[in-house]
């Protein structure tokens, strides 16, 4: 049987986001090769030699498209996204954008028209659809055992970073909330109404409450927080008319990726959820573990993969950032207000 030729995928940025969340994943993914990295710093490209030896570093994107790679991801500070997707799709180049994929909702739309009137794929990098709690939480709710679900508890609860809350990337609402209202599309749908309470943190928002009303009746009440005081709540809290399910680990994977861990050197250990971390459903009086599913970011690089050979649609629907945009766009217009903000059929998933 013929070996199919991986894709070969250039990396924008060399940050953070770039080296732990992006790079071990292209490496690791199947039908995936990291082709080369957009960086100019002398430090970062010393830290890519050592990441990946042999791997070469491009001064911009132009180079790195004029060597040959077949797609590129962007992993930038938020305010260059817009430029650099539509210089990639000049380019013919597949992308994909880390989040928040635009500043505004607006922008994110136009980016998006450009990518498919040049007919160009473009997705998003929400890799924490791919967390092992969210699919466990998904996978309740599809047993069925919940009965119809009533309301949706979710929060990511962070220490702040050493270097303050980046001012570029517009803030905690657009970098956490970012995560949360999309898993909450994911589950639960389009949304019908936006309530917010944004807590200052040295010019920024530094904590976020948002409540939205999806169109089938769910309701969802979404934290972030990067002033955490003291030990954070549960991640996710699901309650139906007939039980409730609630767990309160986050998912390990972006913390082994910091450690300098990855999925090509766990092979099957990754992103498995030991037992003592599983959530609990709780009917009546009885609460019983249930078993997580098993977390793997990999996924989204390998379905990208196949969508630039023609095998499928994209991992992450684009119009799916645009519709969390504008709930985030409706939840700073709730916290200035005070006021309920209602949303039209225009904030519905792609």
């Amino acid at each position: 049987m013929e070996r199919v030729r991986p894709v070969r995928i250039g990396l924008v940025g060399y940050g953070k986001g770039g080296r732990f969340f992006h790079a071990p994943l292209i490496a690791a993914a199947a039908g995936c090769e990291l082709a080369g990295v957009v960086t100019r710093s002398a430090g970062r490209r010393a830290e890519l030699e050592g990441d990946y030896p042999g791997t070469p570093a491009y001064d911009d994107l132009a180079q790195l498209a004029a060597d040959g790679v077949d797609a590129v991801a962007i992993s930038t500070p938020a305010d260059t996204h817009v430029p650099l997707v539509a210089q990639a799709v000049s380019l013919g180049l597949p992308v994909v954008c880390d989040k928040p994929f635009a500043l505004q909702s607006a922008a994110a739309r136009q980016a998006l028209e450009e990518a498919e009137r040049a007919g160009v794929p473009l997705t998003v990098y929400q890799n924490r659809r791919f967390d092992a709690d969210l699919l466990t939480v998904r996978a309740v709710i599809d047993s069925g055992e919940l009965g119809r679900v009533t309301r949706f508890e979710s929060r990511i609860e962070q220490y702040t970073p050493p270097d303050g809350i980046p001012s570029s990337g517009g803030g905690i609402l657009l970098d956490l909330g970012a995560h949360v209202v999309d898993q909450a599309l994911v589950l639960f749908g389009p949304v019908t109404s936006v309530y917010a309470e944004l807590d200052d943190a040295g010019g920024r928002p530094g904590r976020f409450f948002i409540a939205v009303r999806h169109a089938g009746g769910v309701a969802s009440h979404l934290v972030g927080d990067l002033v955490l005081q003291g030990a954070p709540g549960r991640r996710f809290r699901v309650f139906g008319t007939l039980a409730s399910y609630d767990v309160d680990a986050f998912d390990g994977q972006a913390d082994e990726l910091m450690a300098g861990g990855s999925p090509a050197a766990a092979g099957g250990a990754w992103g498995v959820v030991p037992r003592e971390r599983w959530g609990r459903l709780h009917a009546g009086h009885t609460t019983r573990p249930w078993p997580s599913e098993r977390g793997d970011w990999t996924v989204f690089y390998a379905s990208f993969a196949d969508a630039v050979r023609g095998g499928g649609g994209v991992p992450v629907d684009p119009w799916d950032a645009v519709a969390g945009l504008e709930v985030l766009e409706a939840a700073q217009r709730s916290a200035a207000t005070g006021q309920v903000v209602a949303l039209g059929p225009g904030a519905a998933m792609g």
